[in-house]
């Protein structure tokens, strides 16, 4: 089991910069920020920028990967998101997970005057989103690209050169529905879930069990085995905070490997509000 953890982009740098450099001491092997311009009840918080946030952590790290939890096309188009990304994992010598997303329907989906999407229209998005990102991500040489599509266009898009990572950072793809699923199967190295909302307890683990089935269901009907998809699961959404005591992570750690998960996200605790807990609990947990 791999283990990663969520830093909030709240803290000033010289916090935030502890938070980076001792995720990578504990032994973290992934390391992720929150990719939304705010985000529920924190909105009157204050809240970083993700890509800066994520080259100053590749700055002060060598070995943790480094991922968005998640992008998606809210707010984003395709040209310049890639250039970002290519240019932080040239930064972090080729450590960035992407982890990429549908987009909600909360603060990001309406702060820059968007009309509401239906599901199909944000899942017809999504797949457009990844695979221009796709494209744009694997390409190595100086020439142009190119694309005119529903939701996004490109003329003569130019990218920063040959990927830090072959054939491109590994994309993370968020999906409950078949949909998205079919998506993962195509183009993802990894899938990650935080299981449906709303839901708590073992009713919850059930559910993502059952997701988990639908993942290798989609999986074979592409001609793909399910084992090469990596699997991350998000632990705290299931009502109790993973880091709330050493014995809740250990717990929800097992389960998880039970359902053939890979990989277990967890938030760095706050001294308040969501996630509230404490930092002790965290060091503990990964000292053991």
């Amino acid at each position: 089991m791999r283990h990663g953890i969520v830093i909030l982009p709240q803290d000033l740098w010289p916090e935030a910069r502890r938070k980076w450099m001792l995720a990578e001491e504990l032994g973290f092997d992934h390391a992720w920020t929150y990719d939304h311009l705010s985000w529920r009840s924190l909105a009157d918080e204050p809240w970083g920028a993700t890509i800066p946030t994520l080259t100053a952590a590749a700055t002060v790290t060598s070995t943790i990967k480094l991922g968005t939890f998640v992008a998606s096309p809210n707010f984003r188009h395709p040209v310049p998101f890639a250039k970002d990304l290519a240019t932080l994992d040239d930064v972090a010598a080729g450590r960035v997970l992407l982890g990429v997303g549908s987009g909600g329907t909360g603060f990001d989906a309406f702060v820059l005057g968007q009309t509401e999407l239906s599901p199909r229209q944000r899942h017809e998005r999504f797949t457009e989103f990844v695979e221009s990102l796709d494209t744009l991500l694997r390409f190595e040489t100086d020439g142009a690209i190119s694309f005119d599509g529903q939701w996004f266009t490109a003329v003569n898009a130019r990218m920063v050169g040959a990927p830090a990572q072959s054939p491109r950072v590994p994309f993370v793809l968020a999906a409950n529905g078949p949909k998205g699923l079919a998506l993962v199967a195509k183009h993802a190295q990894g899938w990650v879930t935080t299981g449906p909302d709303g839901v708590h307890g073992d009713e919850w683990w059930s559910a993502v069990a059952g997701l988990a089935g639908r993942l290798d269901d989609a999986a074979e009907a592409v001609g793909r085995h399910p084992g090469s998809i990596d699997r991350y699961l998000a632990l705290d959404m299931n009502g109790v905070f993973s880091l709330s005591s050493v014995a809740a992570f250990e717990d929800q750690s097992a389960r998880a490997a039970e359902l053939g998960f890979t990989d277990v996200i967890s938030h760095w605790p706050r001294p308040d509000g969501i996630y509230a807990g404490s930092e002790d609990v965290l060091l503990e947990a990964m000292r053991r």
